[in-house]
C-alpha cells in the first residue's frame, strides 16, 4: 500500500493550496481517507476525513470554513483543498486510510499513511 500526498509549498496568508493523495495497493473506495497535520514542536493532530463514497465529511474546528476535502475513488485520489490560509496552517500535511468511519479522527485508528507534504504559510 502506497499512499503519496503532494502539493504543498510556500504560500502567503490569504492564499490557497490543493493538496493531493494517490493510492494504491489497496481498494481505494473501500477507505475512509483522512488528513493530518503536524506543526514543529507538535503531535499529528487530525485535520479533516471523508467517508467511503465521499457523501460524509468532518473537519476540525480550526478549518471549517477554509479547508474541503474531497475523493474521485475512479482515480483513487484524496483532495484538501485549503483556502484563506493562516500562519498557523503551516504545518506538514499527512493523508491517511482506514477501515472506519469518516468520523474517525484518531491517528492510532488510521491504517496507512502518507510521506506528508509541507505546508508553509508565510505572513
Amino acid at each position: 500500500v502506497q499512499l503519496q500526498a503532494y502539493g504543498g509549498g510556500l504560500v502567503q496568508a490569504g492564499g490557497s493550496l490543493r493538496l493531493s493523495c494517490a493510492a494504491s495497493g489497496l481498494t481505494f473506495s473501500a477507505y475512509t481517507m483522512g488528513w493530518f497535520r503536524q506543526a514543529p514542536g507538535k503531535e499529528r493532530e487530525f485535520v479533516s476525513a471523508i467517508s467511503r463514497g465521499g457523501s460524509s465529511t468532518y473537519y476540525t474546528d480550526s478549518v471549517k470554513g477554509r479547508f474541503t476535502i474531497s475523493r474521485d475513488n475512479a482515480k483513487e485520489t484524496a483532495y484538501l483543498q485549503m483556502n484563506i490560509l493562516k500562519p498557523e496552517d503551516t504545518a506538514v500535511y499527512y493523508c491517511a486510510a482506514t477501515t472506519y468511519s469518516s468520523s474517525t479522527t484518531s491517528r492510532d485508528d488510521y491504517h496507512y499513511w502518507g510521506q506528508g507534504t509541507l505546508v508553509t504559510v508565510s505572513s
